[in-house]
């Protein structure tokens, strides 16, 4: 993207250092401060003006300083602009071309929104200290949240990504709280009255401005230092959470100093600070941030009691701790150039990310986990015409918030996945590291990590990269077979089945992955180049299957006899490669390239199915049936009866006990048989749940509801019963203390089918009780029942003031709450009414999440348009109905 299409500062001075000083914190009351910086610039061209970004700041005043310390210059005016959130300060004299120091007082406030330097409150696990902030039942603790456009938000600052420059920082707190940043404590003296100190930091190497943080709270922290050497000397990491916290950390710190060798390592880098310190942060709007040096968490990220909390959120830490420690790498040490190459940054870091965690924790199977839940997740938003390239146009930097999604994540880090494979992992990770090192603690772009790897491969990278990043969308390969040989023609896919002649010109590289033969030999190294290509010596009585573990980013769609055969033949695939054909199946039935009938007859072959990942797909992939076709009783019933009988066999066989030997995923594969069974209307796992739940609610046996049952009892206890039960886990949720117990208890309250208990849990989510962060939970709980999902959109159409104003504060929550809340509908009416409701409303904060909600729901009415009546038959013919 060239400079000129981006809407930036004047580029008449750039920062080379900052020094920031904060004080006068207004801990409890108006939660103001006071600041001080000092910017180093290089002035390149005569100028009386300087601009500067900065958000919910006010400037008191601005000088600017010689090399010899005296002033040259101090503002005349000072003018703001808050739509660009800029602050302009005019100077009487001109300012020759020079280094010089720009000094400037500022005041700021420490706000609530989970954005620029912030406050978060929570309930202490044990006594703090007497000088903890605290307003009413509640105490705080200090954070920052800079990505992307935040930075401005806590001091004046030039804050766009290659604009780097060094920090030092210091901030005056309460003596007896711990202050925090990127770099290790420098010094501490007297604050400005007895009861505060000072604390100061070592320089920052060169870094954006969205990396910056600093944290003060009540924290402790838990420490582990690195096996390797780094400059002769192992490296501290340390895990901080709030008083009486801590040994709940020590599972994440298990992972992160792991993590930092085995990165330093693999990126041939050593970890480039002295200090590597993560914290827990009790209101986040994401999962983490990099900020290099002090990585934040939500604290179910982080944050892990063993016995009290769910495995699941075992490999959720394990996975997001590494994602994070990866850009201290790839982000921080080598950072994108403008927003645009967002995905440099998330994708590979998603990538690398389930890299180190498979490397750690092998038996997870993180491979499959990666194709059912990135691959899947990145195939639904790319297949809808609201998608955008991996690398997509930023003219402004405020529209990037939107483009934190699948297709920079998820989609960015499977078509790392794709070249990797095809290259060779060794050899990519060769080119990485060579990428890294030419641009360490500089800016790069998309073309020199290609130009990096192609030199490591002696491929042309960028030739067959280039449509996968900055093309809309992905192909679908439709196999026709014929005597001896099959043909493939690429087609881009599009959920609604009509890509038109414009929307389908791209001609993709696509590894075709093939394995042929009885025993399915090793995928042989061919790609389709072209729009159509004949693959021969393919007899039509063997077996072959294409995208081998579904390594390459593109559905298949092949004849439905094929389809059948596959089917047959579970015991010749991988776990990747039935997760990729339950998807694509269930893909191509929603465009109609396919139909629901192949797809449900596909799915009867997988009753004695035995691993969690391939349910996985199977369950995600009959919600959706049983959601888009939920309107129709006849065939909302048999769809429940099909459900019902494929699952019946192995939640019956998998049982309800727990044994010492279960290892991580058939205690998954337990509770999502279970779960899925009982949703389908199995009335001795109905009747079990119950029965746990009343043993659990009267208080009798407490561990009759296994904490990895939780959110499988409490869901089904809430959907099968009445206010008694729901009320019971509102309290749940109200004082539970395990970390993960809010999000369980919030899931599960939004199964409720009583309409009046709907709008009381809508009532209690947009309360102060529920945390922001949270808020999105119960959308998509909601959303996902088709029998409550209606009285979601209701409520915000009749309370949209209080849930705007309850929103607004994070445009992160906004976007993904809409986007969650709306997109499950089948209905064209409805997403008309959508339409109208937010026509005259400033939806600024959420557009993209409303393009995708228009494009979700007009495929989901178009697909059960075409496909209802062909189900009913179905379900009939097969004594469904």
């Amino acid at each position: 993207m060239a400079l000129k299409d981006r809407d930036i500062l004047p580029d008449v001075a750039k920062p080379v250092h900052y020094n920031l000083s904060l004080f006068d914190l207004q801990l409890g009351d108006s939660w103001g401060y006071k600041g001080n910086v000092k910017i180093e610039l290089k002035i390149f061209r005569s100028t009386n003006v300087i601009v500067l970004n900065s958000k919910e700041i006010y400037v008191q005043s601005a000088e600017l300083y010689g090399s010899n310390g005296s002033v040259l210059a101090k503002a005349s005016e000072i003018t703001y602009d808050t739509k660009s959130e800029r602050v302009t300060l005019a100077f009487l004299e001109e300012i020759a071309p020079s280094d010089t120091v720009l000094s400037i007082k500022f005041t700021g406030t420490m706000n609530n929104a989970m954005a620029g330097f912030y406050r978060s409150k929570y309930k202490p696990a044990a006594d703090p200290t007497e000088d903890s902030p605290k307003e009413g039942d509640f105490y705080y603790m200090l954070s920052t949240q800079f990505e992307s456009c935040d930075a401005r938000r806590a001091f004046p600052c030039f804050d766009e990504p290659n604009l780097k420059a060094t920090f030092d920082f210091e901030i005056e707190v309460p003596s007896g709280q711990t202050a925090l940043s990127n770099m290790p404590i420098k010094s501490e003296r007297a604050g400005s009255i007895p009861g505060l100190k000072f604390v100061s930091f070592e320089t920052t190497p060169v870094m954006s401005t969205y990396l910056l943080a600093w944290a003060v709270g009540d924290f402790e922290y838990v420490e582990a230092m690195t096996q390797r050497k780094y400059q002769g000397k192992s490296i501290p990491v340390r895990v901080y959470t709030t008083r009486g916290l801590k040994e709940q950390a020590r599972f994440a710190l298990e992972c992160a100093h792991r993590t930092v060798d085995y990165f330093s390592e693999v990126f041939e880098i050593e970890y480039p600070l002295p200090k590597a310190d993560l914290l827990a942060v009790h209101e986040f709007a994401m999962g983490a941030m990099e900020n290099w040096g002090l990585v934040t968490y939500r604290t179910t990220a982080v944050l892990f009691d063993e016995g009290k909390s769910d495995t699941r959120y075992k490999n959720r830490i394990a996975y997001v701790v590494a994602h994070e420690l990866a850009h201290q790498w790839f982000g921080n040490l080598v950072t994108m150039d403008w927003w645009n190459e967002l995905w440099l940054n998330e994708g590979f870091a998603t990538w690398v990310g389930w890299l180190a965690v498979d490397n750690f924790y092998p038996e997870w199977n993180i491979w499959s986990q990666f194709v059912a839940e990135g691959v899947q997740q990145a195939f639904q938003l790319d297949s809808l015409r609201a998608s955008h390239p991996i690398e997509v146009p930023v003219k402004n930097a405020l529209e990037v918030d939107q483009i934190f999604d699948h297709i920079s994540y998820l989609k960015g880090s499977s078509v790392i996945r794709m070249l990797s494979d095809h290259l060779g992992r060794e050899t990519f990770l060769r080119g990485v590291a060579a990428y890294l090192k030419a641009h360490a603690y500089g800016n790069a772009t998309t073309s020199d990590l290609w130009s990096a790897l192609s030199q490591a491969s002696n491929q042309d990278v960028t030739s067959f990269m280039d449509p996968w990043i900055r093309k809309i969308g992905f192909p679908v390969v439709t196999v026709t077979e014929e005597s001896g040989q099959i043909s493939v023609r690429q087609n881009r896919f599009l959920s609604t089945g009509d890509a038109k002649p414009e929307e389908d010109e791209t001609t993709w590289w696509i590894p075709l992955g093939l394995r042929a033969g009885p025993k399915l030999a090793d995928a042989k190294p061919c790609a389709l180049v072209s729009k159509a290509d004949t693959l021969g010596d393919i007899e039509q009585d063997s077996f072959y299957k294409l995208n081998s573990d579904l390594s390459g980013f593109y559905r298949t769609n092949y004849p439905a006899d094929r389809l059948a055969k596959l089917g047959k033949s579970l015991v010749l695939l991988s776990t990747e490669d039935k997760i990729g054909l339950i998807g694509d199946a269930a893909a191509l039935a929603v465009s109609g390239d396919g139909n629901t009938a192949a797809l449900l007859a596909l799915l009867e072959g997988f009753k004695e199915e035995q691993n969690y990942l391939a349910w996985s797909q199977i369950s995600s992939s009959v919600a959706n049936l049983r959601s888009v076709f939920a309107q129709n009783s006849s065939v909302a019933a048999g769809l429940k009866n099909f459900s019902l009988e494929l699952v019946s066999p192995a939640a019956n066989s998998i049982g309800w006990a727990f044994s010492t030997e279960d290892d991580y995923l058939t205690v998954q594969l337990r509770k999502l048989l279970i779960g899925m069974a009982g949703l389908a209307g199995h009335e001795n796992i109905i009747k079990e749940a119950r029965r746990r739940f009343q043993l659990w609610e009267s208080g009798y046996d407490k561990s009759a509801v296994h904490t990895n049952l939780r959110s499988v009892i409490f869901g089904i206890a809430i959907s099968e019963g009445s206010h008694q039960e729901y009320s019971a886990v509102k309290q749940e949720y109200l004082k539970t203390d395990s970390v993960d117990g809010k999000e369980i208890c919030l899931g599960a309250l939004g199964r409720t089918k009583d309409a009046n208990l709907v709008n009381d849990y809508l009532d209690f989510v947009f309360s102060d009780k529920v945390a922001i962060q949270d808020i999105h939970n119960g959308a998509v709980s909601l959303a996902s029942n088709a029998q409550t999902r209606h009285l979601l959109w209701d409520y915000m159409k009749k309370n949209w003031a209080s849930v705007e104003s309850r929103l607004s504060t994070n445009n992160v929550v906004f976007e993904r709450f809409v986007r969650m809340g709306l997109s499950k509908f089948a209905d064209h009416d409805i997403a008309a009414d959508i339409a109208s409701f937010f026509q005259n409303k400033d939806t600024s904060a959420y557009d993209r999440a409303l393009v995708i909600v228009a494009d979700s729901i007009r495929t989901n009415a178009h697909y059960k348009e075409r496909d209802e009546g062909r189900v009913l038959e179905w379900l009939q013919a097969h004594r469904y109905i």
